[in-house]
């Protein structure tokens, strides 16, 4: 009797468990990926300072701009991951990364899953274009801001459906934890909800585009949403000022062209070309489907294709985004055969996890080591200079930094001074006269090692890995 009851919540249910098992199995294998690197150093640090003395508005980890006021706009999710190491340890990273990303997908699922289960094979190949998560598997928020992108979108497709909907009271909620584990990407929660505003006051019907004009009843959920999701941004220990923050950052050309996680799409570089191609997937699904296209939808693939080109970061926006509506240009299927592909594709994925997944996350993402750690510490230096790059790192190692990866605190001069130094641009020799380094921890790939290695008066200390310590001589 057991039996054929569970036999028969199987067949009533596989759409559901297939996809569930297959999430599951894709969020595993993603895993294969989840790293550490520079920035998660830092922000374990802060976190760890945070749980012991309060949340931390001023930078304790430079010597250079120590004591100045640091946004420190991911301070949430810092307390978060600092705990998640306490409670597990060495694993505390997997952990985050799954529950992250398995979120993240159900949660894609089930604010979608009518769609999903009418052609259950395109569904498969949809999600396995999920691998675009692979580069962003790090100790970092953006995991975080993945899943507030996916309910703010489901919440308000949700009522654009239906203008009797409750979900949209979730976004001021939603805008107030962004504001607080994320604050440079908190502005998309109001952003996305007064353009399903502004597009709901047309309707038309122009070739192969059409539009609705929505009720006044969700016309008014929208502006009152909006605002109230505006305004909550403001309950963060920086007040008001974490309205700008976004947009400040947006505005800064020195970081947005000179930090590869910000840089726009390269069209010389074929690792960018998966992207493109998908952006063509998309675009040619919506235009061949007998349907028309929603003004909302060619609207939010607009806004995601402009995000994408204009910063490599924001990809994974584009597949969370475009969830919500790729579906609907997609006509049913009959689902012979595909469970068994599912069921195979689960398989292989964990297998390939359990195989080739190690213990060290650490591995190849890492500039320093150990005895380069031991060598700084030894000879105490007070006028450090280190590459970008390092900074995290050292900081993870008590050792305080001329520059680290919150490039928002070095932003404007101080950062355009590294550049000159780290380039040997301009007066390059002036400014470093002028910041009278004591050490100076450099890389062979940079131009600065082209000047400290005819210099006289530094001597080179420690050599490895193409990692370079100099030491000043100090003339008696």
């Amino acid at each position: 009797m057991k039996i054929n009851k569970l036999k028969k919540f199987i067949k009533e249910n596989k759409n559901v468990l297939f996809i569930s098992i297959f999430i599951l199995s894709f969020s595993i294998f993603l895993l294969m990926e989840m790293r550490i690197e520079n920035d998660y150093l830092w922000h374990i640090k802060a976190g760890d300072y945070m749980l012991k003395n309060g949340i931390l508005k001023e930078d304790i980890f430079s010597w250079t701009l120590k004591g100045h006021y640091w946004m420190s706009h991911e301070w949430l999710f810092e307390v978060i991951i600092s705990l998640l190491k306490k409670v597990f340890g060495s694993f505390h990273l997997l952990v985050y990364g799954f529950v992250s990303i398995f979120s993240l997908l159900m949660i894609s699922y089930l604010g979608n899953m009518k769609n999903y289960h009418k052609n259950i094979l395109f569904t498969v190949i949809w999600m396995v274009f999920a691998i675009i998560f692979c580069p962003y598997m790090q100790g970092r928020p953006q995991l975080l801001s993945y899943i507030l992108v996916s309910l703010t979108i489901y919440f308000l497709y949700d009522l654009y459906n239906n203008e009797d909907s409750k979900k949209i009271y979730f976004l001021p909620l939603i805008s107030l934890i962004w504001a607080n584990v994320h604050g440079g990407s908190s502005n998309l929660c109001y952003l996305f909800c007064f353009l399903f505003l502004i597009v709901g006051l047309f309707k038309f019907n122009a070739g192969k585009i059409t539009s609705k004009r929505l009720s006044n009843k969700q016309l008014k959920k929208y502006l009152i949403f909006g605002i109230i999701s505006f305004l909550v941004i403001m309950i963060n220990p920086h007040g008001s000022k974490m309205i700008t923050y976004p947009y400040i950052n947006m505005m800064d050309s020195s970081m947005m062209g000179n930090i590869s996680e910000w840089s726009s799409i390269d069209f010389n570089n074929p690792g960018h070309y998966f992207y493109l191609g998908y952006l063509v997937f998309i675009f040619m699904i919506m235009m061949i489907s007998n349907k028309k296209i929603s003004l909302i939808d060619l609207c939010l693939f607009g806004i995601s294709v402009y995000l994408g080109l204009k910063s490599v970061r924001f990809w994974c926006y584009t597949y969370i985004i475009m969830n919500y509506v790729i579906f609907n240009y997609v006509n049913s299927r009959k689902n012979r055969y595909v469970y068994f592909l599912i069921t195979a594709l689960s398989i292989m994925l964990i297998a390939i996890f359990v195989k080739y997944r190690t213990n060290n996350l650490d591995k190849n993402y890492m500039y320093l080591n150990n005895e380069v750690f031991e060598l700084i510490k030894k000879e105490k230096p007070k006028r450090l200079f280190n590459m970008y790059d390092y900074g995290g790192e050292l900081i993870y190692n008590d050792i305080e930094v001329y520059i680290d990866s919150r490039a928002d605190l070095y932003s404007g001069n101080f950062f355009d001074n590294y550049l000159v130094i780290a380039n040997l641009n301009g007066d390059y020799k002036k400014i470093i006269e002028k910041n009278n380094f004591d050490y100076m921890l450099i890389g062979t790939k940079f131009k600065i090692y082209n000047y400290l290695k005819y210099n006289e008066d530094y001597e080179l200390i420690y050599s490895k890995d193409g990692v370079l310590l100099y030491k000043k001589i100090v003339n008696n």
